[in-house]
């Protein structure tokens, strides 16, 4: 876990509300006291520092039940994004990597199947025109079949004309950039050039072997609800894709883990994280290593999708580089930050219910964790603005 310098000797040391914060946890515990999730794990960051960690529940851990504790790793999901993503920011700002370039450019092999016209912005925003190309996590590591695949996918639409989520797709092809513009694998340049330097140990997209029995094994929760009752509640009914329970529960599998997926596979404690958004705001941490120029960050943050909206919930995409920027209350809401933060909140959430997200105005970020897949899409998702909202008021 985080070096315990990070954390605050107490929660108003960092102007935060004890009574407050008492109430954000009493919320993120709901779920686990009523039988739902098996466990979660949520910490709140402040100024640089962690203000408070609760992990609640019991765990299977490498084959052993036990009582989940704050050095429990969890698999994060889409909420790996933001990481992958941080780490071609810094490519980007070195100049070893254009927004602006043509992917087959930097990676010939990727241009098959028309796809010569997709650019690098394109890649982060989700606008890139393959949403639905499919990879094995563990062609990963062999480099024939990895470019095969880059070669197989085609398009489902013209790039930049649309925005469409790409759950996995276009980040694998981030990490193979980041690989060959910086000389080295993908899962060495996230540890030496960010988690380390970060003080952040257990921030890993790519887990080796003996940390395999700390993470909390995924277990599916609840019900699945029907289409009509969907319907009934005025949410959307969206396409299976690839996001099925059967993909994330291969998170399981430890040779999957280690594979360090870009798009999905982050495993890390709620600390780490909520620290990690806190060097999103600031650069670094205190006492660390500056990661990020601030010049960086603000054009990382900078919204670049425009007008193109969600085709499921026809709210505005705003995307930035790997991120999502919160945007006005619907938008802000709809990907699970809350009612009370600011417009210029930005994060990117994963599937169970993961939050992280960290608030430029207040300064406040927040990580949420839990190994329960929630099979209800409307439950966690009011789940998540209920805790985002109580995060999003915790100032003094």
């Amino acid at each position: 876990m985080a070096d315990r310098r990070h954390f605050a000797d107490s929660p108003l040391a960092l102007g935060i509300d004890a009574d407050k914060l008492e109430a954000l946890f009493t919320r993120a515990e709901r779920e686990v006291r009523d039988g739902l999730l098996p466990s979660m794990q949520i910490a709140v960051a402040r100024h640089g520092r962690v203000a408070a960690m609760r992990t609640i529940g019991r765990v299977a851990r490498g084959g052993v039940t036990a009582a989940a504790a704050d050095d429990t790793l969890y698999v994060i999901f889409s909420a790996t994004k933001a990481i992958t993503a941080s780490a071609a920011w810094l490519l980007i700002a070195a100049g070893r990597l254009r927004l602006d370039a043509r992917v087959t450019e930097l990676i010939p092999e990727f241009g098959d199947n028309g796809k010569g016209a997709v650019t690098v912005e394109q890649l982060f925003t989700h606008t890139s025109g393959f949403p639905h190309a499919p990879f094995d996590a563990l062609d990963w590591d062999d480099r024939r079949a990895r470019l095969e695949r880059f070669r197989s996918w085609r398009l489902n639409w013209e790039p930049g004309t649309r925005f469409e989520y790409h759950p996995t797709s276009s980040m694998w092809v981030i990490a193979e950039l980041v690989e060959r513009a910086a000389d080295m694998p993908f899962r060495d340049f996230v540890r030496q050039r960010i988690a380390l330097p970060l003080g952040l140990p257990d921030l890993w997209v790519g887990l080796p072997a003996e940390q395999q029995a700390r993470v909390a094994d995924l277990v599916p929760a609840g019900e699945a609800p029907r289409d009509e009752e969907l319907r009934g509640l005025g949410f959307p009914i969206i396409p299976v894709g690839e996001v099925t329970e059967d993909a994330l529960l291969s998170f399981n599998r430890p040779a999957v883990r280690a594979v360090g997926v870009p798009g999905g596979g982050g495993i890390t404690t709620a600390a780490d994280l909520a620290l990690f958004y806190q060097a999103l705001l600031h650069g670094g941490l205190p006492g660390g290593a500056t990661v990020w120029q601030p010049q960086t960050l603000a054009m990382a943050r900078q919204v670049r999708s425009g007008a193109l909206r969600d085709p499921y919930f026809r709210q505005l995409a705003n995307r930035g580089l790997g991120i999502i920027v919160a945007g006005d209350t619907a938008s802000r809401t709809f990907r699970g930050f809350g009612h009370v933060g600011s417009p210029l909140t930005f994060g990117h959430n994963g599937a169970g219910g993961q939050l992280a997200w960290a608030d430029p105005e207040s300064g406040v970020s927040l990580a949420y964790l839990t190994n329960g897949l929630d099979r209800h899409p409307l439950r966690q998702a009011r789940r998540g603005v209920g805790i985002s909202s109580r995060a999003g008021g915790l100032l003094a």
